[in-house]
């Protein structure tokens, strides 16, 4: 019980922190062959990012449809055979032998957008620590544009616009990710700690998704 309430009181970017921790000791390097992306841990940061986006409100309620749907999908072949699918790059490098990489229903495919969802959550969280006085209208849509509008059709594009008049002001979604127990220079120190974790980790997997030809998939 105790543990329980301890828990609750850890932020979800806190929790991120300590799942991305885990991973770093995994880095895959330059060898992609032996690299190593454990697929639970991975999709435990992504359900931590939808709780993030979950704060920002309704303009990021298609993007989180796609990142459950995405998650469950891995889900499903990891919950299949999880001596197989335990690993992200190896399930990449399957399909990609078997020609089904590119498949709409493919795990590659899957774990390419997944990991867009993270770029777009990185810049969103680089944007508000430079610059706190930007707005969080701006501080989307900049992240948007630079992560995410490139893949997508002019259909999610032009719902994403129309739905960006609802994101909340600054200091809502700040005290909404400090939660209860929070204070602005813990979350700073936090959101840096996150940075520094998830920026590179990030550029491993760019680098392993352009091995496997899966960097430049467009929405269908």
């Amino acid at each position: 019980m105790k543990r329980k309430r301890e828990l609750e009181k850890v932020s979800e970017i806190n929790s991120a922190i300590e799942e991305l921790s885990m991973m770093a000791k995994l880095k895959p390097g330059d060898n992609h062959d032996a690299a190593h992306i454990p697929t639970k841990t991975f999709l435990h940061v992504c359900n931590l990012v939808i709780q993030i986006l979950d704060k920002i409100g309704p303009t990021m309620a298609v993007m989180r449809q796609d990142i459950h749907q995405n998650i469950q999908r891995l889900e499903l072949f990891h919950d299949s055979d999880p001596s197989l699918y335990s690993n992200l790059v190896e399930i990449m490098k399957k399909e990609a032998s078997e020609g089904n990489a590119r498949k709409t229903t493919s795990s590659s495919r899957a774990f390419a957008w997944l990991t867009r969802s993270l770029d777009f959550t990185l810049a969103l969280i680089q944007n508000i620590s430079r610059d706190p006085e930007q707005s969080m209208e701006e501080a989307v849509e900049e992240s948007y544009n630079i992560t995410l509008k490139p893949w997508h059709g002019w259909i999610s594009s032009a719902a994403f616009k129309v739905a960006l008049k609802l994101v909340p002001d600054n200091k809502t979604f700040t005290n909404l990710l400090m939660g209860k127990d929070g204070n602005n220079k813990t979350l700073k120190e936090e959101t840096q700690t996150l940075i520094a974790l998830l920026s590179p980790f990030l550029e491993e997997i760019h680098s392993i998704l352009r091995v496997y030809g899966m960097d430049r998939l467009k929405s269908t």
